[in-house]
């Protein structure tokens, strides 16, 4: 944890994987060919709290979806990356549009097209279920799974790291 206390206030920027992190991982296809997923509301609500929180939140992901864009553009999210399976690449690209360094960035991943980058950035985090070989890489490992709060774990982790925590948590107090 104290690592987390160090770099939380140095971080502008969180960037997350999708299929993994954001969702289980897994991948409905309909016999009309529409494809679905499920995204937990409660990371919704620790993404919109970052962003209060001043962060900025990007999407950065390997495959294409429109379901990605849609939970995107709910969120508030304008730094959607899609299509993208080299992701230190594609973060690189986004810090240096942003003036930002990858010191600056925390991401979390969960599988090995996310190691790079969860290497690179300032902070690294993945769920409790990403492959052993990004939770031996990662800053910071949750206790939840991809798609069932991991997110929202983070985003406190790092909110409170921040000395944040207490006071976005009041503002749905009475």
């Amino acid at each position: 944890m104290a690592a987390l206390h160090a770099i939380a206030g140095q971080l502008k920027l969180i960037a997350l994987d999708v299929d993994g992190v954001m969702t289980s991982g897994a991948v409905t296809y309909a016999s009309d060919g529409n494809e679905y997923k499920s995204f937990c509301i409660k990371d919704g609500l620790g993404i919109k709290l970052l962003q209060r929180a001043g962060l900025r939140v990007a999407i950065v992901t390997g495959r294409r979806s429109h379901m990605v864009e849609r939970r995107a553009e709910e969120l508030g999210i304008t730094d959607l990356i899609q299509g993208r399976e080299d992701k230190l690449a594609a973060l690189s690209e986004l810090t240096e549009k942003l003036g930002l360094t990858l010191g600056e960035v925390g991401y979390m991943g969960d599988d090995l097209p996310d190691l790079a980058a969860i290497q690179a950035c300032g902070h690294g985090a993945c769920p409790a279920d990403a492959v052993s070989a990004v939770i031996q890489s990662a800053d910071w490992v949750g206790k939840r799974a991809g798609g069932q709060g991991a997110v929202r774990e983070w985003a406190e982790a790092l909110l409170e790291a921040r000395g944040e925590w207490s006071e976005l948590q009041n503002a749905f107090r009475l």
